[in-house]
């Protein structure tokens, strides 16, 4: 299949067979948590996955429609990774037409020296890498590709592991990096449509390109011992008896009433139930 006609296929597909499912719910999610403003300059990062790779290619869509005046930066870092995944992200740049910018950094080395697979201290480093080099470069705003599955997993995750009622939140300002914003206009998009974007434009992306988690890799690129699978399977029998359950998770946080809640923090400081009962 020769490049144009990759990228050609995959950008009918979106206006087409998955405009409903991944179009719609981007610009939703855009409109809805006001992602995007006229003078905006977006660092959209690319992590060489389904869903930085499609999200790329949503902001490309909806550039067109000029519906604001931003601009986009196709930002790539190359955190370590081995020669053949960086040759793969580089290769289906070039066939979707995604012009990347790509810089290096040592985060797989920095957190080999931190804590050998931490993902978290890894995400960390990654999001500060990629916030300065998005102000270096102009940008006001990065955008990450997570979607509606990360969303609710989330929840779940931090009130079974972490003991805490919150979730991965649609837009951000970063407080180490002084105007600065990110952004998720994925935010409403299932990653089931995702994947199947992906099959019917016969697409292979990079999946965990993480050293430390190779020999651990499922079907689906996650780590076979992380709590996310975890709470992913869970999702999946509850839904089994429930097909609403994804739904109310995702609106439980929308939902929520401070009066039947028994303490909560704000700026920083714990209110308990109990000061003006």
């Amino acid at each position: 299949m020769e490049d144009i006609s990759i990228k050609t296929r995959a950008e009918e597909s979106i206006r087409g067979e998955f405009h409903s499912r991944l179009f719609e719910p981007f610009t939703k999610a855009c409109k809805r948590y006001r992602l995007i403003a006229d003078g905006d300059r977006i660092a959209v990062c690319i992590s060489g996955g389904k869903d930085s790779m499609l999200m790329a290619k949503l902001f490309q869509e909806i550039k067109k429609h000029r519906k604001a005046d931003f601009d986009l930066v196709f930002l790539v870092m190359d955190p370590g990774y081995d020669s053949e995944n960086r040759t793969l992200i580089e290769k289906n740049a070039r066939s979707l037409d995604i012009p990347v910018t790509v810089f290096e950094s040592n985060v797989f080395e920095e957190t080999d020296k931190a804590s050998k697979g931490n993902c978290y201290i890894c995400a960390r480093q990654r999001r500060g890498h990629l916030y300065a080099k998005a102000k270096e470069l102009g940008c006001n705003k990065i955008a990450l590709g997570h979607h509606y599955d990360d969303v609710i997993e989330t929840i779940l995750m931090g009130m079974l592991y972490g003991g805490q009622i919150g979730t991965m939140m649609p837009k951000l300002r970063s407080r180490h990096y002084e105007g600065m914003e990110l952004i998720r206009p994925m935010y409403l998009i299932r990653e089931e449509d995702i994947v199947a974007w992906k099959d019917y434009n016969g697409l292979e992306f990079l999946r965990c390109a993480c050293r430390f988690a190779k020999e651990d890799l499922t079907d689906e690129g996650d780590v076979s011992s992380s709590k996310r699978l975890e709470i992913k399977k869970l999702i999946a029998e509850l839904r089994k008896v429930n097909p609403s359950v994804e739904a109310n998770i995702f609106r439980s946080v929308e939902n929520v009433d401070l009066k039947t809640v028994i303490e909560y923090k704000k700026d920083g400081e714990r209110i308990n139930f109990l000061d003006d009962y």
